[in-house]
């Protein structure tokens, strides 16, 4: 029996020896370990080079021009080339209806996306740019020169990016995007038309 009672005694101290001793990390004693390490080349856990992909990476990118499912209004199929500004001035058009709810929606983004460089009240002179440290001077959008653009000129002004202003299409929807367009229509005196639910009150 005291056999017994010791050798068990050494199990246990045995045991809690080599946990303390063990990495935190360590999973332990694993049964069937290839039921927990997957065979399969994982993309979301990857730790080695992948040796197959020159890139390294177990993730593919997707092939060029594909379009996720529900994302089509993201596609964008204009670059910062001068005909493509062209195109996009004459092809995109504004699928959102200037009204005053679209414009104070617009606003905001403005306030936190665009204001820092192009001012308050869209005259190019934003804190950004009353610093010293910006490269250019934005125009004002009651220019002569913005007066002529279309929605969807600046639309892909703000998407892809022009002159010094990066592309502004990861940060905002291409619904935030028109609402912003429709913000900087009143920036350059456009009015708008009245509140959607006040036609709408109106029609009745």
């Amino acid at each position: 029996m005291k056999k017994i009672i010791y050798l068990f005694s050494i199990i246990v101290l045995s045991s809690a020896f080599y946990s303390c001793e063990r990495s935190p990390r360590s999973p332990g004693i694993e049964y069937a370990s290839q039921m927990y390490h997957s065979a399969p080349l994982e993309p979301y856990s990857q730790i080695e080079r992948n040796k197959f992909f020159a890139d390294g990476k177990n993730m593919r990118d997707p092939a060029l021009g594909t379009i996720a499912r529900g994302k089509q209004d993201y596609y964008h199929p204009y670059t910062t080339s001068q005909e493509d500004i062209e195109r996009a001035a004459k092809e995109l058009k504004n699928p959102i209806e200037s009204t005053a709810e679209s414009v104070a929606e617009g606003k905001g983004y403005y306030t936190k996306y665009c204001q820092h460089c192009h001012g308050k009240s869209g005259k190019g002179d934003g804190s950004v740019v009353a610093s010293g440290l910006y490269p250019a001077t934005p125009p004002a959008y009651d220019s002569e020169r913005v007066k002529k653009l279309t929605d969807g000129n600046i639309y892909h002004s703000i998407t892809v990016g022009i002159g010094s202003m990066g592309p502004h299409g990861s940060f905002m929807s291409p619904t935030e995007r028109w609402h912003v367009v429709n913000y900087i229509k009143t920036l350059r005196g456009i009015k708008v038309e009245a509140d959607t639910t006040k036609k709408a009150e109106a029609n009745k």
